[in-house]
């Protein structure tokens, strides 16, 4: 068994190491898509060693024949400084070119620089053109982002109505994040009237999609019982859901029912693992119940001597 396990690892290698060859071939003839795919394979370390160089020769080349994909990743190269220095300048420009191949991705990072300020000046009504151009090409995230804009006010004059319309776009094209939007809108009642109903069940095409925090908000409807019957061990279900998707805030109220006992045994080591988890995640509070229940773990401690 041992000789056949190590005869197979030898052919899969050879395998990797032919198609890389085959990308380098055809991306040696302009073929873009190989350039691309070689180009990313050496950005991820995929079954070559990671060689951000490498990557960005590759993505270059895949730019230069016009594959969005390309200037795209090569503009994250920029963005993010790996093995090149920072240039906000480079971003913008490279993330346009994306943009201008129809490359998702590109409009709607072209448009969180200029909704966020990075490299460029502010401005929102640039940030929604971008934006707009991604929901038309039936982007759910493009979609998400304009209603994002009208919910805030941002650039816009605020208007939930709006909003709903792009959330409810966004959430037909499987954005997890446009369902758990939409949902929160008819929870709270903004632009439209209050339904827990209709918002359980936006909560839950979002948990579907793996939205952690869709995962999360449906759990705190079981837990609190809001237009469902109060129902812990759905709630736990839930939260574990969202934990398991690294939302913190289900790690959190997953850690408060094994503090509590509600809906599982009690059990603090649970509780405690489930805080720091939490706390992993960047959310304080998961910090601080860690810290609280530590303490309180060394006080019994103590007592029992």
């Amino acid at each position: 068994m041992r000789y056949i396990m190590i005869t197979m690892i030898f052919c899969i290698a050879s395998l990797f190491a032919n198609d890389i060859k085959e990308l380098s071939k055809a991306c040696s003839v302009k073929d873009a898509n190989a350039c691309f795919k070689l180009a990313k394979l050496y950005d991820e370390g995929k079954d070559v060693k990671q060689n951000y160089a490498k990557a960005r020769e590759l993505y270059t080349k895949a730019c230069d024949l016009n594959d969005g994909r390309g200037c795209y990743n090569l503009g994250s190269l920029y963005y993010e400084g790996k093995d090149v220095k920072q240039d906000y300048a480079k971003v913008k420009e490279l993330f346009e070119k994306a943009c201008d191949l129809n490359d998702g991705l590109g409009c709607i990072d072209l448009g969180g620089l200029y909704y966020t300020g990075e490299g460029v000046k502010q401005d929102y009504a640039k940030a929604r053109e971008f934006y707009t151009k991604v929901c038309d090409l039936n982007d759910g995230r493009g979609c998400l982002n304009l209603g994002v804009l009208y919910a805030n006010g941002k650039g816009v004059k605020q208007d939930y109505v709006r909003a709903r319309e792009f959330y409810t776009k966004a959430c037909d094209l499987n954005d997890s994040r446009g369902c758990y939007n939409l949902g929160v809108l008819y929870y709270t009642g903004e632009g439209v009237n209050q339904d827990y109903v209709k918002a359980r069940e936006l909560l839950e095409k979002a948990c579907d999609l793996n939205g952690g925090r869709g995962c999360f908000n449906l759990g705190v409807l079981y837990d609190e019982g809001e237009g469902v019957k109060q129902d812990f061990a759905r709630a736990r279900e839930l939260y574990t859901k969202a934990c398991d998707l690294k939302e913190g805030l289900g790690c959190f109220n997953l850690g408060v029912l094994y503090e509590k006992g509600e809906g599982v045994k009690q059990d603090y080591a649970k509780a405690k693992e489930l805080y720091e988890k939490a706390c992993d995640l960047e959310l304080q509070e998961g910090c601080n119940n860690y810290k609280i229940l530590k303490m309180k773990q060394f006080i019994n401690k103590k007592a029992i001597f």
